[in-house]
């Protein structure tokens, strides 16, 4: 049943409960399912350009002549690129959802494009870090709008959804990289696949509507020349949970993306699989791991975010090790149990990220765990080519920096407040209302 921007919902029967805990998908209106549709496909492009670059990155290090013992360093400075987002996302919060979304994709696949006629690594990174600004800011306000427009039972399960669908962008770049041997010019012809974007998806976002909490509770009386307040607004407001939220997300990122990134080139390096091997992998073994999205959006609407996010965020990381410290085929079963967890975690973080602020701040402070969690994984990826000239070893440098992981999930159960259930509302009133933290 579709409630109006701030309204407390009422509860469901007994029986439609049941109906929908049984049911494949969320108990949408029709206006719901569009919004979702449609920013859904915000992350899809965006999974595809991180996959790319982690199956391709062997293939990529020698097209552009890149040095072992620079490889962290590189990886780490694109990865600062989704920091920038920062300065875009608060926009939203002023202008509205909608608008932001268009421009960002224009700006995101443009770059991505440029990334493909790199001359040299330094064009490359910079093509890329431009890309990754402009493609978190869009992940952001896609995952405001979702959370802004559906109802609070079902808020887990939406986002955990969405991210399952928007993840299998990683699917495209896995079967596309199993032909990076035929595929003229390489992994750079492969990259040029970001252009489909600009024909396929701006005609569709013209359908998606403003968010009505937006246009029920943004900020009045701001100009452009204003439009970070909304930042500042954020960190006044509610100090703890942008603190708790940032340490989170920055810990869990150290040690995750080092971890996620350098698997492929492990397989192909310790394990000698062929680039195809590597692409059924992440195509097969990629769709049994992403269903942890779906799983933990719907457990934590049960059974509460903080012990279940907490939960995985504890396992991911001693599967992840285990990863790196077989031999045999059990590295698959390793790998998908690590991705389950990684998505599971993640979609419990996000859920958190758009309900604990306020609409009239929502989208500036998405920005800034974008930038916890992607400053995170920038330091885990400078630190584990510090720890490679120590180990001189990529594969045991990664499982050093798991420790982060681990103490991520710490924090998040002994820190996080309990959100399932709960209107937007109630989870965070506006800064006015309720006075400060």
């Amino acid at each position: 049943m579709e409630t109006s921007a701030g309204a407390e919902p009422t509860p469901p029967a007994e029986g439609t409960r049941r109906s929908w805990i049984a049911s494949q998908f969320p108990p949408f209106t029709s206006r719901q399912w569009r919004v979702f549709w449609i920013s859904t496909t915000a992350g899809y492009w965006d999974s595809y350009d991180v996959a790319l670059l982690s199956l391709a990155l062997r293939q990529i290090q020698r097209g552009l002549g890149v040095a072992e013992a620079s490889l962290g360093a590189v990886l780490s400075v694109i990865r600062l690129g989704y920091i920038g987002a920062l300065l875009i996302t608060p926009f939203a919060d002023i202008f509205g959802r909608r608008r932001l979304l268009l421009y960002t994709i224009v700006g995101y696949t443009l770059f991505t494009a440029l990334s493909a006629t790199a001359p040299e690594i330094h064009s490359f990174v910079i093509a890329q870090v431009l890309a990754r600004t402009f493609s978190g800011a869009e992940a952001t306000i896609s995952l405001v709008i979702l959370a802004e427009e559906v109802d609070a039972a079902v808020r887990g399960w939406a986002i955990g959804l969405q991210g399952a669908l928007a993840i299998t962008g990683y699917g495209l770049a896995a079967i596309v990289f199993g032909f990076i041997t035929i595929v003229p010019y390489g992994w750079r012809g492969l990259y040029t696949l970001a252009l489909v974007p600009l024909l396929l998806i701006i005609p569709l976002r013209r359908l998606l509507p403003e968010s009505r909490r937006f246009k029920a509770e943004a900020l009045k009386g701001f100009s452009p020349h204003r439009a970070f307040e909304p930042l500042l607004l954020a960190f006044r407001a509610y100090p703890r949970r942008v603190a708790t939220m940032f340490a989170v997300w920055f810990l869990y990122a150290m040690g995750a993306a080092p971890a996620m990134i350098f698997v492929p080139k492990y397989l192909q390096e310790v394990h000698h699989w062929a680039p195809a091997q590597v692409s059924s992998l992440y195509v097969f073994g990629g769709a049994i791991g992403i269903l942890g999205n779906i799983f933990s959006g719907r457990i934590s609407d049960r059974l509460g975010r903080r012990v279940m996010g907490g939960a995985f965020l504890l396992v991911g990381p001693f599967i992840e090790m285990m990863i790196y410290a077989t031999g045999s085929r059990a590295v698959i079963a390793f790998w998908v149990g690590a991705l389950f967890c990684d998505q599971a975690a993640t979609t419990v973080l996000n859920t958190f990220g758009s309900e604990l602020f306020p609409t009239s701040h929502r989208a500036a402070a998405g920005g800034i765990v974008m930038l916890a969690r992607y400053g995170g994984g920038a330091v885990g990826l400078l630190l584990e080519g510090v720890l490679y000239h120590f180990t001189a070893s990529h594969w045991s440098a990664v499982c050093y920096l798991l420790i982060a992981w681990v103490i991520a999930a710490i924090a998040m159960l002994t820190t996080f407040p309990e959100t399932a259930g709960r209107e937007l509302e109630a989870i965070a009133p506006e800064a006015e209302a309720v006075g400060f933290e």
